[in-house]
């Protein structure tokens, strides 16, 4: 029995299997269906936003292209023109089913659920003779593998993608900013700053600048957990890009624990005001531009019935 095995390995290593094109040319149709078939049983719940005439035709178009490569492509070398078409069909299910939120695990079985119609077809065609049966199943083994491994890469990379691209739009979200008052806007942030969220928040500040020609811009850091280094050379250098906008800043939030580790730190903030509050930041802002807040008498009672 295992002398048989090598044999047939053997046999396999020299021999690539001619059948899987020809079958492709000739029941076509016949392994569309099974295929379809064999997609929906195996269909997950995050591949519920596919639509079946978008998966039809993109197995359709697949099978095509796949019966054209295996005539004369190398099953052994993807990057052989040959296979280009096919990678370009599988690099679009790929992108489109990732959008539509399947894993990278569900747009794999694209490929893998095909093994299940060729390999019946294979086992059908080739009767009880077990070492061409072996042989033909190595070959398109070899080919279906090859492309889910594709097939994976390409879909992890688009998921990779959607999830940067939902991080920027975060970043953006979490950033706001907003109008005080006439010429005052206010910036506030919560969370860590890092290198990326600090060229988010210059230039959407800058931006706003630009915009509505404020000349104050408070920037608010009561909901910044820690205050490093870092974080101090972020702040200082949104607020030189202020200025070099012909805008001045104020820095409110500073809580007793930050500016303890300020100093601890060495870090100076040069000329920057700085105030505990965001209410005593607005304040010097208000009196920045000859404004003051007046109480026009006692508040109002509700009467009670």
């Amino acid at each position: 029995m295992i002398l048989y095995y090598y044999s047939v390995t053997g046999s396999m290593a020299q021999n690539k299997g001619n059948l899987l094109p020809q079958l492709l040319a000739s029941r076509e149709a016949e392994i569309l269906k099974d295929w379809l078939a064999e997609q929906a049983r195996n269909r997950g719940a995050s591949l519920a936003g596919v639509k079946e005439e978008d998966l039809r035709r993109q197995s359709a178009e697949f099978l095509n292209a796949l019966q054209q490569a295996s005539q004369s492509a190398d099953p052994e070398d993807l990057q052989a023109e040959g296979w280009a078409r096919v990678k370009e069909i599988l690099s679009d299910v790929s992108r489109e089913q990732s959008r539509q939120g399947a894993t990278p695990a569900d747009v794999a079985t694209f490929i893998f659920s095909l093994k299940q119609s060729v390999f019946r077809l294979l086992q059908a065609e080739t009767g009880k003779n077990l070492e061409t049966f072996a042989r033909e199943i190595w070959s398109a083994t070899q080919i279906l593998d090859r492309l889910g491994l594709f097939t994976t890469q390409v879909a992890m990379k688009s998921r990779e993608e959607v999830i940067a691209r939902q991080q920027a739009e975060m970043l953006e979200l979490s950033t706001p900013v907003v109008k005080l008052w006439d010429g005052i806007l206010a910036l506030p942030l919560i969370g860590t700053l890092d290198s990326e969220r600090t060229q988010v928040v210059m230039e959407s500040l800058l931006e706003e600048i630009v915009r509505t020609g404020s000349g104050i811009a408070i920037i608010d850091i009561t909901g910044v957990p820690t205050v490093d280094t870092l974080v101090a050379q972020h702040l200082l250098k949104t607020v030189a890009a202020a200025r070099l906008m012909g805008a001045e800043c104020i820095i409110s939030g500073i809580r007793p624990q930050i500016a303890s580790t300020i100093v601890h730190l060495g870090v100076d903030l040069g000329d920057v005001s700085t105030k505990a509050t965001l209410a005593d930041a607005f304040s010097i802002a208000l009196r920045r531009i000859n404004l003051t807040v007046t109480k026009i008498g006692a508040p109002r009672r509700q009467a009670v019935e």
